[in-house]
């Protein structure tokens, strides 16, 4: 089915292998697809002789959509691997498991690396949180803890 509808490799859940996080600089393709989109209306407003409200709400909701996707279009510099060797330093202790999520910070939605982490010995004695922003590779905030044991 991805085939036939043409979906890109890197976000083809059928593809087999080490799934890598698209960039999220695609969404600015997004946003200038809206805003030719937005010139296009514009310009097609007055010699069509379109109800002019309308289609000026429409401009401007389509120039925001546009502005929001060009603006919020983050390139990851730190990818997944680069956020858990970071995380890994931030830690303390030795690692065994650990995961990472991207997740969105703040209205421009700035990409951060969430880290789970747990201690080598099994079972985990420790765990930990870390935040990595995706585009310094600074830490943002870390939590760690002992594991209650059961």
């Amino acid at each position: 089915m991805a085939d036939a509808a043409a979906v890109p490799e890197d976000l083809d859940s059928s593809v087999l292998g080490p799934y890598a996080v698209p960039d999220t600089g695609r969404r600015r393709m997004a946003g200038l697809v809206y805003l030719v989109a937005a010139v296009i209306v514009a310009v097609a407003i007055v010699p069509l002789r379109l109800p002019t409200a309308m289609w000026v709400t429409t401009v401007g909701l389509l120039v925001v959509i546009g502005g929001y996707h060009s603006v919020s279009g983050w390139h990851l510099r730190i990818r997944e691997s680069g956020a858990l060797e970071a995380a890994n330093r931030t830690a303390g202790f030795a690692v065994g498991h650990s995961s990472a999520s991207l997740g969105f910070t703040g209205w421009r939605a700035r990409p951060v690396w969430n880290v789970l982490l747990f201690a080598a010995d099994e079972p985990p004695s420790r765990r930990a949180l870390v935040r990595i922003d995706a585009i310094s590779g600074a830490v943002v905030e870390s939590y760690v803890e002992a594991i209650p044991q059961a």
